[in-house]
């Protein structure tokens, strides 16, 4: 058996009752037996009796029972220190925040959110890392950052507590002139793999949401140009290498070039922010993921955070609503 700090607590609050074990369990909005079945718990694990009995009735302390009752005073008024070292802690307005992610993220969605948070917490140092789904795992591995945000590879991030943030699409992008911007009708699988493509590395490696989509429809599409930058796929694009298919963020709308909505083409895939299942939150991290994941509340983040595993936090969150997020032609909506 395990002493309880429930137990101390019962134990006080009979000694601050003048040893009367109702008015303690009213004290402590609890039932009388409950209380004396925690003392009496409490005296058998420590192999002593704590109070001089009198029938049913306390009627003192024991000699033993007064050092019980002062180291237990004494513990308790420290488990309050360390309560309230850990409000102190959670409040401070000034630290640092390291945070690595993809340059898709980095480029085209932290921005606005990291401006609005340099100027609610000016006093924050910020540390933004860019890397691929393998590296910001590393980091995050490592203790080098607090936040990780990504989208997909769930399973490189056991360690750590998975948010859902939104869903995004992917964009077609080609130069003005080109034929798929002067098509007649909605754009399909056939329509691309009847040009050269130019995407993300990791889109057409492995077993890709974007190769299976391909796949599932016969074709085979002839890659010519792969890159982790949007803007590189981009400059590409421009140079006539072909088509480009990237995350619909990063499909600015721009004089040379025609975004074609991407939507249904492709599966949606879904970016998601994520922080060690032992970190100490502060409260300007727990914004930090409000700004970023505005459905993403102060009270469904440390709840989240709270639970012993990923499935919990999964099914905790199952039926929130999340945005999608479209390029400059497809106005975010909801999921």
């Amino acid at each position: 058996m395990v002493m309880k700090l429930q137990q101390l607590r019962y134990l006080l609050a009979i000694v601050d009752s003048g040893l009367n074990i109702t008015a303690a369990a009213e004290r402590l909005h609890t039932s009388q037996p409950g209380v004396s079945k925690q003392l009496k718990l409490l005296e058998e694990e420590l192999g002593l009796q704590i109070f001089v009995r009198k029938g049913k009735s306390l009627a003192g302390v024991t000699p033993a029972g007064l050092d019980v009752l002062d180291r237990a005073r004494r513990a308790m008024q420290e488990i309050q220190g360390i309560k309230r070292l850990g409000r102190t802690l959670y409040e401070e307005a000034e630290g640092s925040l390291a945070i690595a992610t993809t340059h898709t993220q980095a480029r085209y969605v932290l921005p606005p959110v990291i401006q609005s948070f340099r100027q609610r917490y000016p006093d924050v140092a910020l540390d933004l890392h860019q890397g691929t789904s393998e590296q910001i795992a590393s980091m995050a591995e490592q203790r080098q950052i607090d936040f990780a945000i990504a989208s997909g590879s769930r399973q490189l991030f056991p360690d750590l507590v998975l948010l859902p943030c939104y869903h995004w699409e992917r964009s077609v992008i080609v130069p003005r002139a080109h034929p798929l911007a002067q098509l007649d009708h909605t754009l399909t699988l056939a329509d691309l793999a009847e040009h050269p493509i130019v995407s993300y590395v990791f889109s057409f490696s492995g077993e890709s949401s974007l190769k299976k989509a391909f796949a599932a429809q016969g074709l085979n599409p002839k890659i010519v140009f792969t890159a982790r930058d949007a803007d590189i796929i981009k400059t590409y694009v421009r140079m006539g290498l072909g088509v480009g298919i990237v995350a619909s963020m990063a499909a600015d709308c721009e004089d040379d070039l025609t975004v074609i909505d991407g939507r249904g083409l492709f599966p949606r895939s879904l970016t998601w922010i994520g922080f060690r299942r032992d970190a100490a939150l502060r409260r300007y991290m727990v914004d930090f993921i409000e700004l970023f994941a505005p459905h993403l509340t102060r009270d469904c983040i440390e709840r989240a955070a709270a639970l012993p595993d990923q499935a919990s936090v999964d099914a905790l969150l199952k039926d929130v609503e999340l945005p999608v997020r479209g390029s400059c032609d497809v106005a975010i909506e909801s999921a």
